[in-house]
């Protein structure tokens, strides 16, 4: 995984440090199923900086206060304080030690029950040598296409990162798992990506770019890639919609 500034070499351990020891606990990944920005940059099919980590939790809704329990014991052998979680979903804010000023909490958030049609498959993560089971590809290009409409429905914001890790998707010319869009939107593929369009054409603005994306990547690749993001992912976007029509 990239590191756009040499301060966030720290996060960068913890971050590391953290998903070795959960990987490490098999009661934890029996279950879990690693996904999201930091996997697919560590799985190098990702060329930004990423903050956070992010499951599915696959296993019944009986065992999650057993699941949460072991997570905290990870959290507590590592000497990470639980600065804040929620009470509704498995979401903590972790902090660990760094200087004034600097980067010092780590997220993790944990989807439960995750969509059906997601597709998982096991992976070595060379940079912290283990095994681990997470999405396909096309299971995260999916769930990344329609997070950038769910997280403003959801939560009232919107995540530059989802625009730029759907533009490097289709760049990369991954295929996505149209059944997990299905799924979680309720309606065609076709009808989401005319949904999509008027989203991406409406909503993202360059301050929403900006904001997002500057301490994600290198100040070069920054500077390049914001000026032409929108407008290539709408080419993108389009194609696809006439390829279904």
């Amino acid at each position: 995984m990239i590191l756009p500034n040499k301060k966030d070499a720290i996060h960068k351990a913890w971050l590391y440090r953290t998903l070795t020891a959960i990987s490490d606990a098999k009661p934890l990944m029996d279950k879990l199923r690693f996904k999201g920005g930091t996997c697919a940059a560590m799985r190098g099919v990702l060329d930004r900086f990423s903050i956070d980590l992010d499951f599915d939790y696959v296993g019944e809704k009986k065992d999650t206060k057993e699941m949460k329990k072991n997570l905290e014991k990870v959290f507590k052998n590592l000497d990470m304080e639980i600065k804040d979680k929620s009470n509704n979903v498995p979401q903590y804010f972790l902090r660990y030690p760094a200087k004034a000023g600097e980067r010092n909490t780590l997220k993790i958030d944990i989807t439960f029950p995750p969509p059906k049609a997601n597709e998982y498959e096991p992976i070595r993560f060379t940079e912290i040598d283990r095994i681990i089971n997470c999405q396909t590809i096309e299971t995260m290009f999916a769930n990344k296409l329609v997070a950038l409409i769910d997280r403003y429905e959801k939560n009232n914001s919107i995540a530059g990162r989802d625009l730029y890790d759907i533009h490097y998707f289709f760049m990369q010319g991954f295929k996505y798992n149209k059944e997990v869009i299905k799924e979680r939107r309720g309606q065609e593929v076709s009808e989401f990506f005319s949904d999509l369009i008027q989203f991406i054409k409406d909503k993202i603005t360059k301050t929403i770019i900006d904001q997002d994306l500057n301490t994600l990547l290198p100040y070069e690749k920054f500077k390049k890639i914001r000026k032409i993001i929108k407008q290539e992912t709408l080419v993108f976007l389009n194609d696809e919609l006439s390829g279904k029509k």
